[in-house]
């Protein structure tokens, strides 16, 4: 049987939702938080879906598990989930998860303002400055990131011919920028973009092979990224990053500017240190940084940082039980 009552924490990391599970956590087979996420996979991953779709969830929703560190020096293990699956990194979910986290005393620091984090993508540190009780802003040093693939060409039924660049920033982000058949997310609306990006996404899949040199379990192009002049002055850039089967992320996405930033430095676009105000679909911010580079697996690579802020919005008891014909969710496409 499949039943259990969750208790979450639940938010919004700069608009785009987090829920922080706190209680009815499975037990997880793996020495790494990497083989901990295809346990999930493949026996709990019911719990995702119960907790992220309709009707305890929706389209957008986004959440996660605090574990103890796989590492002898971690503070803690993060599994994400979402409507998309179970990534191997979120960047807004990162954000959040510590947010909630600090403030409700689930997670002792070993050193104040300081957290060291074990993801299925691999170590992610985090600074933090916390005043009052409140996290004012979190800072995340993320995974390696890097260009994967550049200007790959693809016919778009109804778009026309479509030049991508494919990156790495903790998930496999399809990046596409304004040219004669895309104007630009500011030229767009919502319904265009979730028109496109399952499509997209779909042909670049078929066109190429997308697979982490150091991790054969995270695979495959799975946010799109499209990108258009920003609505306010101070943005480096804007983004409408496509998750899941009909999700525009409403933050500036922490993964996906990560891979961003790797693009654009690959191009020549974005140096070290250079500071990086990415702007999501409805106005909000994150600062991307380049704080050094080095290579994955021979391939040239970035180490990006990404600082946010999250608020938390209130608490839930969720029960699951199996005699509900909805007990596991639904989507409506």
């Amino acid at each position: 049987m499949r039943k259990g009552t969750f208790s979450c924490i639940d938010g919004h990391t700069c608009g785009n939702p987090v829920r922080l599970i706190t209680s009815g956590h499975p037990n997880l087979r793996g020495d790494s938080m990497s083989e901990k996420r295809q346990h999930f996979m493949a026996e709990y991953d019911w719990i995702r879906q119960a907790l992220m779709f309709e009707p305890r969830g929706h389209d957008m929703m986004s959440g996660s598990f605090i574990y103890p560190p796989t590492t002898p020096d971690g503070d803690a293990s993060i599994l994400f989930v979402e409507t998309s699956g179970c990534l191997p990194m979120c960047g807004h979910g990162t954000i959040g998860t510590v947010t909630f986290a600090l403030e409700h005393g689930l997670i002792q620091p070993k050193q104040q303002e300081q957290l060291k984090l074990d993801t299925p993508a691999g170590r992610v540190d985090v600074n933090y400055r916390m005043v009052n009780g409140k996290v004012e802003w979190v800072k995340l040093f993320n995974v390696p990131a890097f260009l994967a693939y550049q200007n790959i060409e693809i016919e778009v039924p109804e778009l026309g011919l479509l030049s991508v660049d494919i990156s790495y920033g903790g998930n496999f982000y399809i990046i596409v920028e304004p040219q004669e058949c895309f104007p630009g997310i500011d030229k767009w609306n919502a319904s265009e973009i979730l028109k496109f990006s399952p499509i997209v996404r779909q042909i670049v899949n078929q066109q190429l092979t997308c697979i982490h040199p150091l991790d054969a379990t995270v695979k495959g192009a799975s946010h799109v990224l499209w990108t258009g002049q920003p609505k306010q002055q101070n943005s480096s850039a804007a983004n409408a990053v496509f998750y899941g089967d009909k999700a525009i992320d409403r933050s500036p996405c922490g993964t996906g500017t990560s891979a961003r930033m790797a693009q654009l430095f690959a191009k020549g676009q974005l140096q070290v240190g250079q500071e990086f105000v990415h702007e999501s679909y409805i106005g909000s911010q994150f600062v991307g940084c380049i704080e050094g580079v080095t290579e994955v697996a021979t391939k040239a690579a970035i180490l990006p940082s990404i600082r946010g802020w999250s608020k938390v919005t209130g608490t839930s008891n969720i029960t699951v039980d199996d005699d509900d014909p909805y007990a596991f969710g639904f989507q409506v496409i």
